[in-house]
């Protein structure tokens, strides 16, 4: 028999949202573990606000709602708010009942300098790893390191001369002009770009085109690739090794660990740094490097060292998951202040889909590999 369709709306619903999202759901597990890491930041979050006058949206439901950005790959917040007025599984995991109003996507702008600082991202990737450890996700020995170009909010033909207004050159008219570089000298010491002056023109390697850009740096635990510590840094030649050194002296605990990383790490100011703090560096070998390699036989003889080397790549899934399902490939932020806490929330939220696949059992009482959310 067919089925007619009836356009007629119910007048009352008796299933709340908690009902709707299903028990097995990736979301629930991770927001069990939001909301926890959460809960222990409240009295930092309420240092944020004053005690009198108007009462703001939950900084929680911000920070919730930021997260669902990222694991969805929304491109902007304004896309962002338009899913959380119509989507149940989103209004859910924000803590937004149905008939709830959803806020203006200017509230995130608004927010941004209060509740997505530096300190407060940071802390909250601490609470999440302060889970994993409780769980014996973490190797308290044994970690990675590597850096990734994060480009800047910024266009080539903002790069210009310091003091001077427009491009060396420009056919046509109209709010984009054709610029034409072709001997022209650019160099990080004498231009900046206008836009985002905190960019740096940089190349990744010596085949690959120069561009606007950040670094952001990463320290890897090896036994199951949880992120344990991140920063963002001016794109130099050198931030990659000094921010190595910088995350592996602040690694906790007394015990000797090792540190492994590619052929880039493979300088004598670096290995002997390391060295320098008790960080026995597992860096690749780099035979083809001017002097030859920092790295000798009495580090490449063990064992352990092999297995550093192919214990790092996994580095490297880091950076894909941010860069494909995140949105850290072209920030649409400026400024070294903004960039970092937005790339530390990545981290986070990578840990968090992470610990949920080592975590959450099945029927099978197996781990369950989820596949990305985008």
């Amino acid at each position: 028999m067919r089925g007619i369709e009836d356009p007629q709306d119910g007048l009352f619903s008796f299933l709340s949202l908690e009902e709707r999202v299903p028990e097995a759901h990736p979301l629930r597990a991770i927001r069990t573990m939001v909301n926890r890491a959460l809960s222990e930041l409240h009295e930092s979050l309420s240092q944020q606000y004053a005690r009198a006058g108007r009462p703001s949206i939950p900084p929680e439901q911000l920070l919730r709602a930021s997260l669902l950005q990222i694991l969805y790959s929304i491109r902007s917040e304004r896309l962002l708010v338009e899913q959380l007025d119509y989507n149940l599984l989103f209004r859910w995991f924000v803590g937004l009942s149905i008939e709830e109003p959803v806020w203006n996507h200017s509230t995130f702008s608004k927010n941004r300098e209060r509740i997505f600082a530096d300190a407060l991202a940071g802390a909250l990737l601490e609470r999440i790893l302060a889970q994993a450890r409780e769980a014996k996700l973490l190797s308290e020995e044994h970690f990675s390191v590597d850096g990734t170009l994060i480009q800047a909010w910024a266009s080539q033909k903002s790069f210009r001369p310091e003091g001077k207004e427009g491009p060396p050159s420009t056919e046509g008219g109209g709010r984009n002009p054709t610029a034409d570089y072709r001997g022209q000298p650019r160099s990080n010491a004498t231009h900046a770009s206008t836009t985002d002056p905190q960019a740096r023109l940089y190349r990744k390697n010596h085949g690959s085109e120069a561009r606007l850009a950040y670094l952001g740096h990463v320290l890897m635990e090896n036994r199951h690739g949880l992120v344990v510590d991140v920063c963002v840094t001016h794109a130099t030649g050198m931030a990659e090794r000094e921010a190595a050194v910088r995350m592996a002296t602040e690694i906790p605990g007394t015990r000797r660990v090792t540190l492994a990383a590619d052929k880039g790490y493979d300088t004598t100011g670096c290995v002997q740094g390391l060295r320098e703090r008790g960080v026995t560096p597992h860096v690749a070998q780099n035979t083809k490097r001017p002097g030859g390699s920092a790295i000798d036989r009495r580090t490449t003889r063990h064992p352990g060292y092999a297995v550093s080397q192919k214990k790092r790549k996994r580095i490297e899934e880091i950076f894909g998951w941010s860069k494909t399902v995140g949105l850290i490939r072209q920030v649409k932020l400026r400024g070294l202040a903004r960039i970092a806490p937005f790339f530390t929330l990545h981290t986070a939220a990578y840990n968090l889909v992470r610990m949920r696949n080592l975590i959450q059992p099945t029927a099978r009482g197996k781990p369950e590999e989820l596949p990305l959310f985008a």
